[in-house]
């Protein structure tokens, strides 16, 4: 309540409507744990005068107010309770706030006791109840809460005071005078503040405001307190001054630009927020990245809350041969804090001692940079939580939070905007707005490391002349050495490497070896392949605690690109192709074990392994095989390719092969258009004919499970010259069926049934009975395709019986979807349900997730007519197409699901389907599939009695259908 009212529960933020809801549940807050009667509320609520119906309006407020509660996850925490109502007690903020005080006025640290009023001061977000209106007792408990806070500010300031934090009194006071200009106390400790700031004659004036200020508004003279303090201010009472000594104040000069980084430093600016002893700051992260920026910037930022000092000490963590150890670095701040030489003890444990004595109570701040060891760092963890210990490190947090308290700020790379944002503010606006392309160009190579990016930045400043694009074509050569500046030690190269050095001999070989994956991340199942031991998870772990690679998810690692080159740099040529074909093999028979569980049918291709795994990475089974290959689903493209660019074209070409399974059940198409083209081009380098025509007609499926359906005609025509060339009959069936295809979804139906018959023919001149069945099956859609249910009926019984004795399942489950969609279009909803029950059955044992949610669309589909229904597994499609990155599908289930809304009545929720089907519709062109979409908008327009824009719609999904040829009959039902 301090502040406008609010509350939360597990699930979210409570909606109270209407400020009587707020009010209501605010005064039970209140009273939290006790019954408040109903005439109390009454009285809060209306006072003198309430209306007759007051008793019935707060009844009603309540019931809104349960299940807004309820809604929000707060179950069961407003009861009734005669005479009135219980609020179950809770976290409320007015019990904290009561509570920090109480507890800081009786503490008898000064520094301890400011902390816990500026706790409780912070909980304050406004005036108590802003966003309401009480009248009677309930408006005197908010006047009591406001003289409680004003109160609260003013021992917060004579806390600070007697900690010697008078700057920060003087920098904060005057926002508080100005509310409370007659308060006495405050005036006096702003006298006292700018005294000890040597403003002597400020803080008369502000004596003389004060008095003048409660002689016009009450004609009385200050009290007695503030008269004296000002008589000795006259005098300049020795008494005043400050406790004696200087404040260490050791902090270097804040980096030039500091950019970015605003999420870290609300995290640490969090940390002085929530009162209590301090935890030890852990600023963490890989070489280069800016923890000591971000500390000293931090720590500039927050001096004036340290009055008692700011130091700071690089340990030089990591140089192993020159950091300091823990009984150095006491020595150091102990020598600091005008400790003698001759009193800093020889032993260890009793410098630690001293330290934690005279750090007790003193509020400051103290940097240790470039930490190593934990048991170097332990010793300088303060006793209290006055003093507040920062730490950067390139290690891991985790060993020093097992003996602290520890608040973890771990830092990664500055994002594109973010590393944009630091290059404009070195190089200027003029330089970044007259070439941004190349800007961008540079922060990528970058990689959001600052320090990389400052340098580049300090290149380009010593050559004003040269333009940002020439500096990135030179980087793209050889960052590493491009990121260096004449006269700098400091270079990207001697920050990694000095993080490379001190790793043991396997943690190093790992590294180096895991260089020459290409992909963003790596397993450490690839990386012990590379290294050709049995596990390497210890090797990472050193890898992780120096922070030279990440682990960003459980037992997967991640290199920062730079780091990625350094790592390569380190690599002999033997250590180099030896790891490389490692990783070739490695992948080729992932994907060779996953082909084998997913889609035995396709073995065209049984590669010839050089470096057998020696331990499987996933269990014999199907799920475990596709969600393991799933991980690697990134570093697929890039494997390929890199097998392609080293000569190794065979691997190319099968690795794609043995990939089609992985993709036909996870979907992800648009990944596979990339991959078949590289494949293709590999095996046109080897100059196998056969091995080029499956990739022609691998990439041409691929370009049609996109969309990119004109590209998929003309890829497999090159792939039906090369199969005619080489007499390749049952290739000839297959290419045949991939065209027909395609020339459906053009609706180009008379051309797409003849050639589904020549694949026909083809598969049967060839003996090639699964091809066959494939070409029945896509005959049998082609004829629903066009309206003709009845025609569809015999090829796909004839390929559903040829599936089921091959025992493939997964095309078993398409015809079974397209024996669904058939006996719909003939108006047999309980018979198509049957089949696609089945079909969806089928789909979820065979894993393949594309099938999965072309079958609920179809089971929502034969829902429509049946209100309610049908949503549900329209909403089930969405989530998968969405999942497998289907864009046509995803456009094409929204509007089933909007239509479904909109003949359930629901007109908001169909607003929203298909609008957000019109925009993904723009993404993947569909002319048919577009004009459902304005025709279903035309009707919601109906229902919304808007008549105009309706027609407008209406008039556009004509068009469209008149654009693809499209019958009435097919433009009415909108699905064939």
């Amino acid at each position: 309540m301090l502040g406008p009212v609010e509350a939360r529960g597990p699930l979210g933020t409570v909606a109270l409507i209407g400020a009587r809801q707020r009010a209501v549940l605010g005064v039970l807050a209140l009273h939290a744990g006790s019954v408040l009667p109903f005439t109390r509320l009454v009285d809060a609520l209306w006072g003198d005068d309430p209306p007759r119906t007051a008793i019935k309006t707060l009844h009603s407020h309540v019931a809104r107010i349960r299940r807004a509660l309820a809604d929000s996850g707060l179950h069961d925490v407003l009861l009734t309770r005669e005479p009135g109502y219980l609020l179950v007690d809770g976290d409320v903020d007015v019990r904290r706030f009561e509570a920090l005080i109480r507890t800081g006025r009786g503490e008898r640290s000064p520094v301890r006791a400011a902390e816990l009023f500026r706790a409780g001061t912070a909980l304050w977000r406004g005036d108590a109840f802003a966003d309401v209106a009480l009248t009677g007792w309930a408006l005197r408990e908010v006047d009591r809460l406001h003289e409680l806070r004003l109160s609260a500010w003013e021992d917060l300031w004579d806390a600070e005071l007697r900690a010697s934090g008078h700057d920060e009194a003087v920098a904060e006071l005057p926002a508080l005078l100005a509310a409370h200009p007659t308060s006495e106390r405050l005036t006096r400790l702003y006298m006292l503040a700018l005294y000890r700031s040597g403003r002597h004659t400020d803080a008369l004036d502000a004596f003389q405001r004060l008095r003048r200020q409660l002689a016009e508004e009450f004609g009385v003279d200050p009290g007695p307190n503030v008269v004296e303090l000002h008589t000795a201010i006259l005098r300049r009472d020795p008494a005043l001054d400050p406790p004696a000594g200087r404040a260490p104040a050791e902090l270097p000069a804040r980096v030039g630009h500091f950019a970015g980084r605003v999420e870290e430093l609300a995290r640490l600016d969090q940390l002085l927020a929530e009162g209590g002893d301090l935890p030890v700051a852990v600023i963490s992260g890989p070489a280069g990245m800016g923890k000591t920026s971000l500390a000293v910037e931090w720590g500039h930022r927050v001096a004036h809350r340290f009055p008692g000092g700011r130091l700071f000490l690089d340990l030089r963590g990591h140089d192993p041969e020159h950091a300091l150890s823990g009984a150095q670095a006491l020595a150091h701040v102990l020598r600091v804090l005008d400790v003698p030489e001759d009193r800093i003890p020889a032993d260890g444990g009793e410098r630690a001692a001293l330290y934690r004595t005279l750090v007790h109570d003193r509020r400051c701040v103290i940097v240790l940079d470039n930490a190593g060891a934990v048991q170097d760092v332990l010793p300088l963890v303060p006793g209290s939580g006055a003093t507040l210990l920062v730490v950067t490190t390139r290690r891991s947090a985790a060993a020093l939070a097992a003996w602290h308290a520890v608040h973890a700020v771990p830092l990664d790379a500055l994002s594109h905007e973010e590393s944009v944002t630091l290059l404009r503010a070195v190089l200027g606006g003029r330089r970044v707005e007259a070439e941004p392309e190349a800007i961008a160009a540079l922060a990528e190579q970058c990689g959001g490391m600052p320090l990389a990016l400052r340098i580049a930045a300090a290149r380009l400043l010593g050559s004003p002349r040269r333009t940002v694009e020439s500096f990135v074509s030179e980087l793209a050569g050889a960052r590493l050495d491009g990121l260096a500046v004449e006269g700098d030690s400091r270079t990207v190269r001697t920050v990694i490497a000095s993080a490379y050095h001190p790793l043991d001999e396997e943690p190093a070989r790992v590294f180096r070896l895991a260089g020459v994956v290409p992909g963003a991340t790596f397993s450490s199942w690839l990386a012990a392949a590379l290294s050709g031991v049995g596990s390497a998870r210890e090797s990472l772990a050193s890898l992780g605690a120096a922070h030279l690679v990440t682990e960003v998810e459980p037992d997967r690692f991640r290199f920062h690109d730079l780091v990625r080159e350094y790592a390569r740099s380190k690599l002999t040529g033997d250590d180099e192709a030896q790891a490389t074909a490692r990783l070739l093999d490695w992948y080729t028979q992932a994907a060779y074990e996953v082909n084998q569980l997913a889609n035995p049918a396709r073995d065209l291709v049984r590669p010839v392994i050089r470096h057998p795994w020696r331990e499987p990475p996933f269990q014999p089974d199907r799920h475990a095989a596709v969600t393991f290959l799933e991980g690697e689903r990134e570093n697929l493209l890039p494997v390929v390719q890199l097998a392609r660019d080293r000569g190794e074209l065979t691997v190319a070409w099968q690795l794609t092969y043995l990939l089609t399974g992985f993709y036909e059940v996870t979907g992800h198409w648009h990944e596979r258009v990339e991959l078949c083209r590289v494949a293709t081009d590999a095996a046109g380098r080897l100059g196998d004919q056969a091995a080029e025509a499956e990739m022609l007609r691998a990439w041409g499926v691929a370009l049609f499970m996109t969309r990119r359906l004109a590209e998929a005609i003309d890829v497999n025509h090159k792939a039906l010259a090369i199969v005619r060339r080489i007499g390749d009959l049952a290739g000839e069936g297959h290419v045949h069926n991939n065209i027909a295809n395609a020339l459906a979804e053009l609706r180009r139906f008379d051309q797409a049934v003849r050639s589904h018959l020549r694949a026909v023919d083809c598969c049967t001149r060839a003996g090639n009975r699964l091809g066959l069945a494939l070409s029945q099956r896509n005959l049998g859609h082609t004829y629903i395709r066009m309206g003709d249910a009845e025609t569809s009926l015999a090829p796909l019984h004839g390929a559903l019986e040829v599936f089921r004795e091959l025992g493939n399942i997964r095309l078993e489950a398409g015809t079974l979807d397209t024996l669904g969609e058939a006996h719909l279009l003939r108006g047999e909803p309980d018979v198509a349900l049957r089949d696609l029950e089945q079909a969806l059955d089928l789909s979820r044992k065979s894993g393949d997730r594309w099938l999965e949610w072309e079958v609920l669309a179809d089971i929502g589909v034969a829902h429509l007519d049946r209100a309610g229904h049908g949503v549900e597994h329209l909403e089930q499609a969405l989530a998968i197409s969405r999942e497998v990155d289907d864009r046509h599908g995803v456009a094409t289930v929204l509007d089933l699901l909007g239509r479904a809304h909109l003949r359930a009545g629901d007109l908001d929720a169909a607003t929203g389907a298909l609008t957000a089907a019109l925009a993904e519709r723009s993404r993947v062109p569909d002319p048919f599939e577009e004009a459902h979409v304005h025709r279903d908008l035309g009707d919601l327009a109906i229902r919304r009695g808007d008549q105009a824009v309706a027609r407008g719609h209406w008039d556009r999904a004509i068009r469209l259908y008149r654009q693809v040829g499209a019958t009435a009959e097919a433009a009415a039902t909108g699905r064939t």
